[in-house]
């Protein structure tokens, strides 16, 4: 596994539980299902946009305004 294929994984990990620390009745099963069928997961995919490479706080802010509105921004 690449170093950049690792920093994705630990992003979504970090991002399942920043999920959860928001919301104490969600499960592990819950955030990662919803970090995995959001936009915020296939931006960070995307290796030009550079996400992986940035704070989980960060990237949760646009993973929480996609919750939130619909829409990443």
């Amino acid at each position: 596994m690449s170093e950049r294929e690792q920093m994705k994984l630990d992003m979504v990990k970090s991002l399942a539980l920043l999920l959860m620390d928001n919301d104490a009745n969600m499960t592990v099963e819950q955030a990662l299902a919803t970090v995995l069928n959001s936009d915020t997961y296939q931006r960070l995919l995307e290796d030009d946009t550079q996400l992986y490479h940035q704070s989980p706080r960060y990237v949760y802010s646009f993973l929480d305004n996609e919750l939130k509105t619909g829409t990443m921004r």
